[in-house]
């Protein structure tokens, strides 16, 4: 049984990890998060407590970081900042968490010589043309558009500095959209799902012509896993699973999984600096590390997020007011 770390593990992405550590090892697993908006610690309900420690914590706390990482054997860190728009509304909050929180928890794995997988996003790369056949690919170079993607990318640099300068054990991985359970009802899909839910019709940035490669939280998980057990220290991996579609055919496709009119959303104002198109090719993964998505069929995905959500409306309801609120406030 290993002890593993999860920074940011009652958060969507980071609380699918921890169910899928939970379900899938032996290992005992202790989660930091901040329980900012974006945390949930119900994310974790129904987990054995004898392979569960919570934590409620920041990880720029460089003393409690250092009193968490003596005791594990690892760390996976997925806690972030991570919603675009709320960077474009108040970028410092990104920098505190995505740049001066993983410098501390890099200082912690020097000190402690731990092992370190470090979550990152594809959007550290900028975007693609809507019609050029590229893709991100691991030596793919930096342009980041926003102040979330322009934090992920220091972050990102950080690590590399540490292993090449401290031998931190670290390794990188970028990873395209997720979708699935317990992802707060700001983001895409779960908004628009919610909207349906609640009689409220789903919402367009501009044509809906961008373009995301989507892959399911639980696949995610597992790539993760595999990086942490067999990548190479230093090296960086591209997670994706061949999900690219527009945000007008997920909406349309929610709708008509709903049992709603494909055509029955709104149009509103682009988000400023909207990038066009993400895709992430994920070669060196899949032949180096022999790891595969579980769900290939995105439509199929899709319906059981969809069953999720409306099967736990206690778990997203309480945040759903105030979130549409704002968005309401910006015409969105």
């Amino acid at each position: 049984m290993a002890r593993l770390l999860v920074t940011g593990g009652a958060g969507f992405i980071g609380s699918n990890f921890v169910h899928h550590v939970i379900e899938n090892t032996d290992d005992h697993v202790t989660v930091l998060d901040k329980l900012t908006y974006a945390g949930n610690r119900a994310s974790l309900a129904g987990l054995p407590e004898d392979r569960l420690t919570f934590v409620q914590g920041d990880i720029a706390d460089a003393a409690l970081v250092d009193e968490l990482f003596a005791g594990v054997d690892s760390v996976v860190h997925y806690a972030a900042e991570s919603h675009n728009d709320n960077s474009l509304h108040d970028p410092r909050p990104f920098l505190d968490t995505n740049i001066i929180g993983t410098y501390t928890l890099l200082e912690a794995a020097r000190k402690h010589d731990r092992r370190l997988h470090h979550i990152s996003t594809d959007e550290v790369y900028g975007d693609l043309e809507l019609d050029d056949p590229a893709k991100f690919t691991e030596s793919t170079p930096y342009n980041p558009s926003s102040p979330y993607s322009s934090t992920k990318a220091g972050s990102d640099l950080l690590v590399r500095a540490w292993v090449r300068s401290f031998g931190v054990r670290a390794t990188i991985s970028n990873c395209s959209n997720n979708y699935g359970p317990y992802q707060h009802v700001e983001k895409f899909i779960p908004r628009q799902i919610t909207n349906v839910l609640r009689g409220i019709r789903p919402k367009l940035y501009g044509k809906g012509e961008n373009v995301r490669d989507w892959i399911h939280a639980d696949d995610h998980s597992s790539a993760v896993l595999t990086i942490l057990d067999r990548g190479s220290i230093g090296e960086t991996y591209l997670i994706g699973a061949d999900g690219e579609k527009d945000n007008k055919t997920v909406v349309e496709l929610i709708l008509q999984l709903m049992g709603e009119p494909a055509d029955a959303y709104d149009h509103v104002t682009d988000r400023a600096g909207h990038d066009l198109r993400y895709a992430i090719d994920s070669t060196r993964l899949r032949t180096e590390l022999g790891w595969e998505p579980r769900f290939r069929d995105f439509e199929a995905g899709l319906a059981a997020t969809i069953d999720w959500y409306r099967s736990n409306e206690d778990w997203w309801a309480p945040a759903k007011d105030g979130v549409e609120a704002f968005y309401a406030s910006k015409g969105q």
